[in-house]
C-alpha cells in the first residue's frame, strides 16, 4: 500500500510546467495589482521560520500530544496564555531563560489538566533536529528567488536555547538579513520589527513580500503596505509566490529526492531493460530519484532519453504474505484502461527479481496535481466541491465497471469480502505485531460478531483517497487514480467509507491529515454524510444504515497498516523518513476505530426491529440454571404488551414486558448480556477480589466495560434531559431504568455510591487569593484506595455563618494535590471492597484552584439532594435484583438437597421461608417502582415520602432474604456465601450511612475515561467521570 498522505512529506504536484505557472497565475488573479505588466516590481522576500520554513509550534504540538495521549489543544492554548505578557511572548523577548520558560509553562499546562505535564519533552521535540528541518520545497524557492537577483530574509520570533544561542536551525548563508526576536527584544506584530528587517534590507514595505502562517502577524505587515501571503501548506505558499513573482521557483520533478541509501536500485542493469523495453539506441544517462510518497511499494522517477516514466517496486527483505503485491497492481491497471477508468498507462511487469533485486512495473509519468493537504488550500469553495464532486464521480465509475467485459471476473473471490478482509487484516496485524494494543485486541474480537450483509460484488480499489488522484492543472477533473495494491473484487461500501477517513481525524494529526476540525460548510467540502448521499445518487442505492461498521473496519485496516510500516521501520525496509513515527500513532488510530465500533452497538440498539417478548411463568429462574447463569424473568401474563406509545410516563409498569418496545428490547440485550458474559466471569472475578493482585483493577472487569459499550450498554443511568440527543446513553425515565437496574443488581459487580447528611459536613473551605484552602478529617472516603482514583469530590462549609443549608460548597480535588494523607483503610463486615477500597483522610491546607467549584459556594447541599432521589432507586432496586438471585440459588439448593429421608424443597419451613421471601420481594418492588414513577410524574421533591420509605424497605427485605437463603443447610456453595456476605456488607455500609451520627462521607472518583463522557450531578453542573468497576450505574 502507499500510504501517501502519512508522514508529511510535501505536497505531490505532478504538473506540466507551463500548464502549471498559468493554472497558477490563473487562480491568482486578484494579485496582479501589486505586479507591473513588464516583470515584477519585489525586490525581496521576507520568510517567517516556524510554520514557513520549518514546521510550526502548533503542528509540533499536536504530534506532540498524539504520542504522549495529551489532549488536543493543550499546549497552544498553554503558547497563547497571558498574550503579549505570557511565558512563551516574554520567552521569544528573552525576558526570561529557557529554564524560566519551561517553569512557568509547565505550571499553566499542569494548571490546565490538573497533572503533571511533561513539558521538557515537548522544548525537546521542538527544537530537535529531527524536527525542525527545512521544507525541501522552501530551500529550493530560496535558490531560485536569490538567483534571479532578489533579496531573502527571515523575520523569526524565535528564542534562546539553554546554551545562549539562539533556536536558528537554518543554512544562514541562505539570507541577506536575519531578524530574531530574541536579540532585538521585539516580537511580531510590533510594527518595529517588520520596519527594522525593511531598514536592514534597504526596501520599501510595497517592494517585499511577507510569508507567515499566522494572522495577526500577516495583518500588520499588510497594514504597513508589504504585500502577504498565508502559509498553510508550504507547497500552496510557494505556487503563490510564484504567482506573484512571475517565475518557477521550482526545477525537477516535485516531492522527489535522491534515492535513500537502504533502497538504492542497480541503474546498469535497470538502463538495459528499459532500452530493451522501448527500443532505445542513446547512450544518455538515466535519471533516477525517490518519491517521497510510497510507503508499501518504493516508487520511483525514471527519466532516459526524454522518456518520462515511473517505476513501482515490491520492498525488499522478508516481506508479509500476500502484500505488496505489484502484479495485481499490473494487471487491474491494464484492464481497467479499456473500460473507461483513469488510469496510468502501464507499460511492462517484470517479475525477474535479478534485474533490480524485486519484481517491479514501469508505467508513464502521469504529470498533473495531487493534493496531499484533503483541505484544498488556496482554492475557492466551488472548485473544492467539484474536486470531491470528481472524486465521487470517479469512484462510481470504478464500482460501475462491468467485470466479465474487462476480465476481471477472476480478479478475486465472489462474495464474503469483508470477512475476508477482517481476516486478512487481523492476520497481517499479527504477523507484524511488537506490543499489545488494547483496541486491536478488542476490534479483532468484535469485528467478526458484527459483518454487514454485502450486497454487491464490484472493483474495489482499496485505498480510495484524495491523493491517490492525479487532477488535471486546470479543470477538476481526475487524470488517473493510483496506487492499485490493494484493488479486489469486494463490498463496494468499503471504498466509500475509506475516501472518508479524513473527515473524522484533525488537520494536526500527523498521519493521515484530516478535516475534522475544519469548517467544511466555509470551505465548500462536502461532509461525509452528503458525500455518501452523492454517491448513492449516482450509483443509484439507498444509503446503508452500518456506516460506523465500514468506519470501524476502515480505521482498523490503517491501523494495521501502519503497524506494517513500524514493523519494517525496524529493518531499515520502510521507504519513508517518518516511517518510525507510526508505531506511536496505530495506538491512536484503533481508538478511533473502535470509537465507531462503539457508535455502530448504539445504533443497532436504536434502529433494530423488536421482536414480541416471550410469555413466561410468573416466578423467577423458572427453568434450572447454572449458579452463574440465571435467566429466568419475571412476566405476569395477565398484564397486556406494551403499545409503541405506552411509556411509564402513562401507567405504572410493574414488568419489564410492559416497558415500551425499545426499553424492553434494551432489557432483553441487558439480560443476555449479563447471562453471556457477567455471570460466567463471576468466579475469576471472585478470585481476583481474594488474591494479592485484588488492589489493581480486574482486566477482565476493563474487558467487560469495553464489550458493553460496543452492545449500546452504557450509561443506562444517563436521564434524558441530560443526554436529550442519547449520543451517550439511552435516556432512559426512572422506571424504565429501574426494571434494568434489578437486572443489573443480580451481580455483585457494580459500583455502590452512599449519600448523607450534608448539614453535618465539618470540613472547612476557605478562600485565598485565587484558590481554595481545605482543612478537615474525612472519617470516610468512597473508592480512595483505587489505583485508578485521580480525583475527589469533596465537600466542606465555605461559610460557616450562611443559613444551615447554604453553609455548604463541592471542590473537585485532584489526588496528587499535596496534603492529602491517607491515614487507614476501612472495612465492611471485614470486607475491604478492593480495588475500590475505603478510607479514612485527612485534608491539611490543601490548595485547589477557584475554578475547581461545583455550580459555585453554598450549593453543596443542592447538590447532594438532587441526587438522592434517582440514587435511592438504583441501590434499591439493586437490593432487589440480588435478592431474586439469593432466593433462586436458595430454591435450586434445595431442590437438589435430601435430607430426613426427602427433598428439602418438601419441608413445610423452607416452603414458607421461600414463599416469605417471594411476597416481600415482590413488595418491596412494588413500592420501589411507584416512588420512581412518582418521580417521573411528579418530580423528587413530590416523591420525597415515597424514596423514604424504599430506602427503609428494601434493605430491610434484602437483609431477611438473604438470611434466610444463609439458611439452607449446606447451602448453595461458597460462592452464595460470598456474595452474600459481600451483599451484607453492603447493607452495613447503608445502615452506617444512614446514622446521623457519624460525620459524612466523600465520593472518590477512579481513573478518568479518555474519551472523557460525561457525568450528570443533578441541578446542571457536569463532571468528567472515569470508569466505574461496573457496566452501569445511576448517579
Amino acid at each position: 500500500m502507499c500510504v501517501r498522505s502519512c508522514f508529511q512529506s510535501p505536497r505531490l504536484q505532478w504538473v506540466w510546467r507551463t500548464a502549471f505557472l498559468k493554472h497558477t497565475q490563473r487562480r491568482h488573479q486578484g494579485s496582479h495589482r501589486w505586479t507591473h505588466l513588464g516583470g515584477s516590481t519585489y525586490r525581496a522576500v521576507i520568510f517567517d521560520m516556524g510554520g514557513v520554513l520549518i514546521p510550526s509550534p502548533g503542528r509540533v504540538a499536536a504530534e506532540w500530544e498524539v504520542q504522549n495521549r495529551i489532549p488536543s489543544g493543550t499546549i497552544l492554548k498553554a503558547l497563547m496564555e497571558g498574550g503579549e505578557n505570557g511565558p512563551w511572548m516574554r520567552f521569544m523577548r528573552a525576558e526570561i531563560t529557557a529554564e524560566g520558560f519551561l517553569r512557568e509553562f509547565g505550571r499553566l499546562c499542569s494548571e490546565m489538566l490538573k497533572t503533571s505535564v511533561p513539558v521538557d519533552s515537548f522544548f525537546s521535540l521542538l527544537t530537535s533536529e529531527r524536527v525542525a528541518k527545512q521544507f525541501p520545497v522552501m530551500t529550493e524557492a530560496i535558490t531560485q528567488i536569490r538567483a534571479k537577483g532578489l533579496q531573502t530574509a527571515v523575520l523569526s520570533n524565535n528564542f534562546y536555547l539553554p546554551n545562549q544561542k539562539s533556536f536558528l536551525p537554518l543554512d544562514r548563508k541562505q539570507f541577506d538579513v536575519i531578524v530574531e526576536s530574541c536579540m532585538e527584544g521585539i516580537c511580531k506584530p510590533d510594527p518595529r520589527i517588520y520596519k527594522l528587517c525593511l531598514e536592514r534590507l534597504g526596501l520599501q514595505p510595497s517592494e517585499s513580500i511577507f510569508l507567515d502562517d499566522l494572522g495577526p502577524n500577516l495583518k500588520e505587515a499588510a497594514r504597513l503596505g508589504i504585500h502577504t501571503i498565508k502559509v498553510n501548506d508550504p507547497e500552496t505558499a510557494v505556487k503563490e509566490l510564484e504567482a506573484l513573482l512571475g517565475f518557477t521557483l521550482r526545477v525537477g520533478v516535485p516531492s522527489t529526492r535522491p534515492v535513500k541509501k537502504t533502497m538504492e536500485i542497480p541503474k546498469d542493469s535497470l538502463q538495459k531493460y528499459l532500452k530493451d523495453l522501448l527500443g532505445i539506441q542513446t547512450t544518455g544517462p538515466l535519471e533516477l530519484l525517490q518519491f517521497d510518497h510510497g510507503q508499501s511499494n518504493p516508487t520511483y522517477y525514471i527519466r532516459l532519453a526524454n522518456r518520462d516514466l515511473v517505476l513501482r517496486k515490491k520492498p525488499p527483505g522478508t516481506l508479509l504474505p500476500s502484500a505488496h503485491a505489484i502484479e495485481r497492481e499490473f494487471r487491474i491497471m491494464k484492464a481497467l484502461a479499456n473500460a473507461g477508468v483513469p488510469v496510468p498507462n502501464v507499460l511492462d511487469l517484470c517479475e525477474d527479481s535479478s534485474v533490480i533485486g524485486t519484481p517491479f512495473y514501469v508505467m508513464e509519468y502521469c504529470p498533473g496535481l495531487i493534493y496531499k493537504d484533503p483541505s484544498l488550500p488556496g482554492l475557492e469553495p466551488s472548485h473544492r466541491r467539484a474536486i470531491y464532486t470528481a472524486m465521487n464521480t470517479v469512484l462510481c465509475k470504478i464500482h460501475s465497471v462491468d467485470l466479465q467485459a474487462v476480465g476481471l471476473e477472476d480478479y478475486g473471490k465472489q462474495g464474503d469480502y469483508i470477512p475476508r478482509q477482517v481476516r486478512t487484516w487481523v492476520k497481517q496485524y499479527r504477523a507484524s505485531e511488537t506490543s499489545t494494543i488494547p483496541a486491536m485486541e478488542r476490534l479483532i474480537e468484535w469485528l467478526p460478531l458484527h459483518l454487514p450483509r454485502q450486497q454487491r460484488t464490484t472493483v474495489v480499489h482499496g485505498d480510495f483517497r484524495l491523493d491517490n488522484l492525479v487532477f488535471h492543472p486546470e479543470e477538476p477533473e481526475v487524470l488517473a487514480v493510483l496506487d492499485w495494491e490493494l484493488s479486489t473484487l469486494g463490498d463496494p461500501l468499503a471504498d466509500v467509507a475509506y475516501s472518508c477517513l479524513a473527515h473524522y481525524l484533525p488537520s494536526s494529526f500527523p498521519v493521515l491529515r484530516g478535516i475534522n476540525d475544519c469548517d467544511l460548510t466555509q470551505l465548500g467540502i462536502p461532509a461525509a454524510e452528503e458525500y455518501f448521499r452523492m454517491y448513492c445518487l449516482q450509483m443509484g442505492l439507498p444509503p446503508t444504515e452500518n456506516w460506523n461498521f465500514y468506519m470501524a473496519f476502515s480505521f482498523f485496516r490503517v491501523a494495521a497498516i501502519l503497524q506494517g510500516v513500524y514493523k519494517r521501520s525496524l529493518t531499515g525496509q520502510a521507504s519513508s523518513t517518518y516511517a518510525e513515527q507510526t508505531g506511536k500513532l496505530t495506538e491512536f488510530v484503533s481508538n478511533l476505530a473502535w470509537d465507531f465500533a462503539v457508535k455502530e452497538g448504539f445504533r443497532v440498539f436504536k434502529e433494530m426491529a423488536f421482536t414480541n417478548p416471550l410469555t413466561r411463568s410468573y416466578h423467577m429462574w423458572a427453568r434450572p440454571q447454572s449458579q452463574w447463569c440465571p435467566t429466568g424473568s419475571r412476566s405476569y401474563s395477565s398484564v397486556p404488551e406494551a403499545s409503541p406509545a405506552h411509556t411509564s410516563r402513562g401507567g405504572l409498569v410493574i414488568s419489564p414486558e410492559s416497558l415500551s418496545p425499545p426499553v424492553r428490547e434494551l432489557y432483553h440485550r441487558l439480560k443476555h448480556f449479563m447471562e453471556q458474559r457477567v455471570y460466567p466471569a463471576e468466579p475469576e472475578l471472585q478470585s481476583h477480589q481474594a488474591s494479592a493482585a485484588r488492589w489493581s483493577p480486574s482486566p477482565l472487569i476493563e474487558d467487560l466495560k469495553e464489550k458493553a459499550k460496543a452492545e449500546g450498554l452504557w450509561n443506562l443511568f444517563l436521564p434524558l434531559e441530560a443526554d436529550p440527543e442519547k449520543k451517550y446513553g439511552a435516556g432512559l425515565t426512572n422506571v424504565e431504568y429501574a426494571h434494568l437496574c434489578e437486572l443489573m443488581g443480580t451481580s455483585l459487580y457494580a459500583p455502590e455510591v452512599a449519600s448523607s447528611d450534608a448539614t453535618n459536613i465539618e470540613a472547612s473551605i476557605r478562600e485565598e487569593d485565587s484558590f481554595y484552602v481545605i482543612n478537615g478529617h474525612k472519617w470516610w472516603i468512597t473508592g480512595i484506595l483505587d489505583p485508578r482514583c485521580q480525583l475527589c469530590v469533596f465537600m466542606g462549609k465555605t461559610d460557616p455563618h450562611a443559613p444551615r443549608h447554604r453553609q455548604q460548597s463541592v471542590l473537585l480535588v485532584p489526588m496528587d494535590t499535596p496534603g492529602i494523607k491517607i491515614i487507614r483503610p476501612l472495612t465492611v463486615y471485614g470486607l475491604e471492597d478492593a480495588p475500590g477500597g475505603h478510607g479514612e483522610v485527612r485534608f491539611e491546607h490543601v490548595r485547589v484552584p477557584k475554578e475547581n467549584m461545583v455550580l459555585g459556594p453554598g450549593r453543596g447541599f443542592e447538590i447532594a439532594q438532587g441526587r438522592l432521589g434517582p440514587g435511592r432507586i438504583h441501590h434499591c432496586m439493586r437490593l432487589i435484583g440480588f435478592s431474586e438471585r439469593a432466593l433462586a440459588l436458595m430454591k435450586a439448593r434445595v431442590k437438589s438437597r435430601v435430607a430426613f429421608g426427602k427433598p428439602l424443597v418438601e419441608q413445610g419451613t423452607v416452603l414458607a421461608d421461600i414463599a416469605q421471601s417471594r411476597v416481600e420481594i415482590e413488595q418491596a418492588r412494588l413500592l420501589v417502582l411507584r416512588a420512581a414513577h412518582l418521580m417521573d410524574l411528579a418530580g423528587n421533591k413530590a416523591a420525597a415520602l415515597d424514596i423514604a420509605m424504599i430506602k427503609m424497605v428494601a434493605p430491610s427485605m434484602a437483609s431477611r432474604v438473604i438470611d434466610r437463603a444463609i439458611q439452607v443447610p449446606q447451602g448453595p456453595g461458597r460462592w452464595l456465601l460470598w456474595a452474600i456476605k459481600s451483599r451484607l456488607s453492603f447493607l452495613g455500609l447503608l445502615e452506617t450511612r444512614a446514622d446521623p451520627g457519624l460525620p459524612p462521607s466523600t465520593l472518590c472518583l477512579p481513573g478518568l475515561w479518555s474519551s472523557r463522557p460525561e457525568q450528570r450531578l443533578p441541578t446542571g453542573s457536569v463532571l468528567h467521570l472515569g470508569p466505574s468497576p461496573a457496566l452501569c450505574r445511576r448517579p
